[in-house]
């Protein structure tokens, strides 16, 4: 069996990578057309998505998938929509491939710049959330690249309608069907070809929980786009509007919980956490969410506060428990998110400029934010249309991954005869 499932990976590959040649040159018209005949494909298949994404779900919920995993799970007609909607924005995006930046001449007389393209082939591995399918896949082709998409064994069915859709309409606009190619086996040992696949994949994307990205960073031979969690902090400051502050830290951790851009920690400022928390806990109680507290919170809102312990600064719940800390000020606060936080999402609610600027060039995070809440970190928010996914890391891309995150550059040279001397 490991034989076979070598063999059908390498087989995955060599197609990847021979529709990868066709899309790098494939024009922006070419792309939207494929696109568009997608987006009318799975309007077509809606009622039978819908169907198998609830085959999915009764078998997660016999397999007891804890809530959160259930939620990202779900495909309700709302969110079909959503999805439909963002594979709408996508189309809509300027295309990046071949644009061209910073000509200059050189004292040789060769002009010299920078021309945008494709990284080639992607290679994807996510758990549960099926529209996840789609978005990656749009994204890939909006920018030349095949995709290899390995979604988790609870999403089977879903992905598998889904990605139905998506090779029909690659097959009625003249596009390789191969570029978009779901994984149809649930062996792990797929995921371990996909990642050590050099000769045809350029980049692993892997979303999903701590443990699978922990794996694909171990033992990947091929760059990995990646954030290990996404423990996030709302900050509010001594000069914050209480008034801003009570909707956005309710927002921040109730909105979804089992998402990565959902807070885990709390941060208040002792100056005014004698009159924020108690409002602030009566918010959370109505929405039932566990509260871990240091000594000063449990102090102020009494004892339906849990005491925290060092783990919990460190902790994505994904779920409706949040940890809680007073600090004495923005440096502690600062010092704490750095120390503990995931580098994914921080936010400072504040009404003193100074202190905001101060915490924008402080905090180590791929997105900081003034007043507003961390739910806000996500493609569809930032105008990307969607997102593969978002990075952590400091290298290529960062945050969520959109058109320009798929791509690279290539150095360009236009001469007229110049020989070098």
């Amino acid at each position: 069996m490991q034989d076979s499932i070598e063999q059908y990976m390498q087989t995955v590959g060599q197609q990847a990578r021979q529709a990868s040649r066709v899309l790098s040159s494939a024009s922006t018209q070419t792309k939207n057309n494929a696109l568009s005949a997608i987006y009318t494909a799975l309007q077509d298949r809606e009622a039978a998505i819908l169907a198998a994404n609830q085959l999915d779900m009764h078998k997660g919920q016999q397999n007891h998938l804890d809530s959160a995993l259930l939620d990202r799970l779900a495909l309700t007609p709302a969110r079909f929509k959503d999805m439909l909607h963002g594979l709408k924005d996508v189309m809509n995006l300027v295309d990046p491939i071949g644009e061209i930046t910073d000509l200059a001449y050189r004292p040789s007389g060769i002009q010299l710049g920078k021309m945008r393209v494709p990284l080639g082939v992607v290679g994807m591995i996510y758990e549960s959330r099926p529209n996840v399918t789609l978005e990656a896949a749009s994204l890939a082709l909006k920018s030349g690249n095949a995709i290899i998409l390995r979604g988790g064994s609870e999403a089977l069915a879903s992905n598998s309608a889904i990605a139905e859709a998506i090779q029909h309409g690659l097959k009625v606009s003249g596009l390789p069907e191969n570029s978009v190619q779901v994984i149809n086996t649930t062996d792990r040992a797929a995921v371990g070809h996909l990642i050590t696949m050099a000769e045809y994949v350029d980049v692993i994307v892997p979303r999903g929980g701590k443990s699978l990205i922990e794996r694909v960073s171990n033992e990947a031979r091929i760059p990995v786009i990646k954030h290990l969690d996404g423990n996030c902090h709302v900050f509010v400051e001594a000069q914050a509007d209480l008034q801003k502050a009570l909707p956005i830290a309710l927002n921040a951790k109730t909105h979804r919980y089992g998402v990565c851009n959902a807070m885990e920690t709390l941060l208040v400022d002792e100056k005014i956490a004698e009159d924020f928390l108690p409002s602030m806990a009566e918010l959370y109680a109505e929405k039932q969410v566990e509260l871990r507290g240091c000594r000063e919170t449990q102090r102020i809102v009494g004892t339906s506060v849990k005491p925290a312990s060092e783990e919990d600064w460190y902790t994505e719940y994904l779920g409706p428990i949040l940890a809680i800390k007073v600090v004495s000020g923005i440096n502690e606060a600062i010092e704490h998110i750095n120390k503990y936080g995931s580098h994914h999402t921080d936010v400072i609610i504040t009404e003193n400029f100074s202190l905001a600027r101060q915490f924008l060039a402080q905090v180590d995070s791929s997105s900081v934010m003034i007043n507003a809440s961390s739910r806000f970190a996500d493609g569809f928010e930032y105008g990307l249309g969607a997102e593969i996914g978002i990075s952590t890391d400091k290298i290529h891309a960062r945050g969520p991954v959109g058109l320009e995150g798929l791509t690279s550059q290539k150095w360009i040279v236009f001469g007229d005869g110049q020989i070098r001397q």
